[in-house]
């Protein structure tokens, strides 16, 4: 007998109890989405164990740089998290382990239920209270939809964010969410908020191949994770779990849909290497 007929792609329609039994959860995405061509072995997150991390001399060579737009466009309601929406053009992310030049597509973030959840990512089987990921595109394929056929398509880069002082520029983001509480809603900055002011300026970085974390999973990313944390207050990581995966005029009895854990678990690191890089 099948119980479960119809998954949504928002884990806040769908209990983990229920994703468990039906067998429909995260991560069961690769199995569901990928093609018969891409085996689903090297999905994404992991759990990064900094004893197996390999320190990399050639990622020192040309080291891992950034150019983007001073400014943030608009922010918006996915349903399953906020997406902030750049304009892109002429901005570059290479070097590392990086073999070309890449191009910022858009950034968002993954958070849980309380401090101690929400990191995709986890390092040494423990997890930070949200992660960034600031999605960029190989600009040898030319265009964000072309990239994401290859191995090296994309480039995202991580940046946990631990409880702590409220950060400023995030401040920025944060005061929009209560405008775009429901799914679609879409907020202009009014404040221009620098992406690069999210990123830390030194320290050292994660990098494995790896794939999309949400649907349709792609097993084309080169994930760029960076040690050192970020520190965001309680109230403002508060403001991301206000949101709602509902429309506005969604009619769901006793549900506000609150986006509380739109984090995908850890799954098998297999025979991936995780090289270990520095600013």
């Amino acid at each position: 007998m099948v119980w479960c007929i119809c998954v949504p792609d928002s884990l806040e329609l769908l209990s983990k109890s229920v994703q468990k039994l039906c067998a429909c959860g995260p991560q069961t995405w690769a199995d569901r989405h990928l093609q018969l061509s891409a085996p689903g072995h090297r999905q994404s997150p992991i759990d990064i164990r900094t004893e197996e991390a390999q320190i990399d001399p050639k990622l020192a060579r040309k080291p891992l740089r950034w150019n983007y737009p001073k400014e943030t466009v608009e922010l918006v309601n996915t349903g399953y998290c906020w997406k902030a929406h750049v304009h892109g053009e002429g901005s570059v992310l290479e070097g590392g382990p990086l073999n070309s030049k890449y191009e910022l597509e858009q950034y968002h973030c993954h958070w849980g239920e309380n401090d101690k959840v929400g990191a995709e990512h986890l390092v040494n089987g423990q997890s930070y209270a949200a992660e960034i990921h600031f999605v960029n595109w190989n600009k040898k394929y030319g265009s964000f939809n072309e990239s994401l056929k290859y191995g090296d398509g994309l480039a995202v880069l991580g940046v946990f964010l631990k409880v702590g002082k409220e950060n400023p520029e995030l401040n920025k983001l944060c005061k929009l969410t209560s405008g775009i509480k429901y799914k679609d809603q879409a907020s202009a900055f009014k404040d221009a908020l620098d992406p690069s002011k999210l990123l830390p300026a030194r320290g050292a970085y994660y990098t494995y191949l790896g794939s999309l974390t949400t649907p349709p999973c792609n097993e084309c990313v080169i994930w760029i994770v960076f040690r050192d944390p970020i520190e965001v207050s309680p109230q403002q990581l508060e403001a991301f779990r206000k949101m709602s995966s509902l429309e506005k005029d969604c009619c769901v009895p006793n549900q506000n849909g609150q986006i509380l854990n739109n984090y995908r678990p850890p799954l098998p690191k297999e025979d991936r290497v995780v090289k270990v890089g520095f600013l």
